[in-house]
């Protein structure tokens, strides 16, 4: 079965269904989760984002973009700031955040901090955030941050939501609903991939993401639930292969995708692992570089040279694969998730599908947040976040108009 968002024809009927539905979808979007006074004028809620990236320019623009949220863009670099796309209604600013008191003078009387900085700043983030009392989400996939940010959280007077992206993130809210479905459990296998749609070098792979982001995934350990026991297997370990809609890829480990969801199911399942997803060949070149050339000791050449030599691309797809296995009225049964999400327009500009996917979801985790539907104080897991709400979420919805586009077309 083919399922995607990728644009296609088809009849009229279907065409004008697919019509109305985007259309539901732009009213919807004028939802407005801020409150109002007394005298019925609407209080924008004041949210900082901190990374000028692509995925801290697109959130800036969509969460300024919905007239509720009052944006502010935060970066050390001005030549990046510049750089970023960016509507009218994003103030930004210049700042060193590891300067002390620097975040909390620009956090103070402020709804919530979003961190989209490269991993290594998430505890620095996550410290201002407790200390000035707002509400913290971030992106991190690196498990000794989030660790950190579990510590901060236990004590806190606001929200600590960490890992609100792609994976961790939107992957561990499908595989925990779908392992609700079932009255034991014997498997969760996640998969995930961000690739390009025209591979062109002998990595198969293009810059989509944060380079020092996926160095780290390559690198460190990885969690998983080897016959009920919860332990660290290597990264780019345990390849496989699969085909999903005629096309062959690989999955192999990698760190930090699993998020909490392993201490979640610990006990409760025999089998649960997190892979990346690749075009084959990926796996054997990477282990070349970091292990036999030593380049895991000497991460930033090997971002140098990756961002030298691979080139950046918005013509990628997105690609998320949950298989859940147990039993349920005594038999055993299997059920799979598998959703494509393209690059496609945003506003005015052309967005790739990796921004897309992780800034929707830690947009959508925050509109939440903002009505009540999730916990106001304390530690929050991904896994705590139902699917069904998240992607009636207008933001959630970048990864369900799949679904209403398959309906149409059976």
């Amino acid at each position: 079965m083919s399922i995607s968002t990728k644009p296609f024809g088809g009849s009229l009927k279907l065409r004008r269904h697919i019509a109305r539905f985007h259309a539901s979808f732009r009213r919807q979007a004028a939802i407005i989760p801020a409150t109002r006074n007394l005298a019925g004028e609407l209080i924008m809620k004041n949210i900082v984002v901190v990374g000028a990236g692509k995925i801290g320019s697109t959130i800036a623009e969509m969460l300024s973009a919905t007239g509720d949220y009052r944006v502010t863009l935060v970066d050390r670099s001005a030549a990046q700031l510049a750089a970023a796309e960016l509507p009218a209604g994003v103030a930004t600013q210049e700042l060193d955040i590891a300067a002390a008191g620097e975040l909390e003078e620009i956090l103070a009387g402020k709804f919530a901090v979003l961190s989209a900085a490269p991993f290594h700043l998430t505890t620095r983030i996550a410290e201002a955030a407790a200390a000035t009392g707002v509400h913290y989400l971030d992106l991190t996939e690196d498990v000794v941050s989030t660790r950190r940010v579990k510590e901060l959280a236990s004590d806190a007077k606001s929200a600590f939501i960490p890992q609100c992206g792609l994976a961790p993130g939107f992957i561990s809210i499908v595989a925990n609903d779908l392992a609700s479905r079932f009255d034991t459990l014997e498997s969760v296998r996640m998969r995930v991939g961000a690739l390009p749609q025209y591979p062109s070098n002998a990595l198969n792979y293009n810059l989509t993401w944060s380079t020092d982001g996926v160095i780290n995934e390559y690198c460190e350990p990885c969690e998983a639930i080897v016959e009920s026991e919860l332990i660290e297997v290597p990264p780019l370990e345990e390849r496989e292969e699969f085909s999903l809609d005629g096309v062959t890829y690989e999955a192999f480990n990698t760190s930090g995708g699993l998020g909490t969801l392993a201490e979640t199911l610990k006990g409760k399942v025999r089998t649960l692992n997190y892979r990346t997803i690749r075009y084959p060949g990926h796996a054997a070149i990477m282990k070349a570089l970091l292990n036999d050339l030593g380049l895991r000791h000497r991460r930033d050449v090997l971002k140098d040279i990756f961002e030298s030599a691979l080139p950046s691309t918005l013509q990628d797809v997105v690609i998320v694969f949950v298989t859940v296995s147990g039993r349920r009225n005594g038999r055993l049964l299997q059920e799979t998730y598998a959703n494509k999400i393209y690059s496609h327009r945003v506003g005015n500009i052309v967005r790739s599908a990796i921004q897309i996917t992780t800034a929707s979801g830690i947009c959508a985790v925050l509109d939440m947040l903002a009505d009540g539907s999730l916990p106001a104080k304390g530690f929050v897991r991904q896994e705590d976040i139902a699917l069904d709400a998240f992607l009636a979420n207008r933001f959630g919805r970048a990864y369900a108009q799949h679904e209403m586009v398959s309906r149409l077309a059976s």
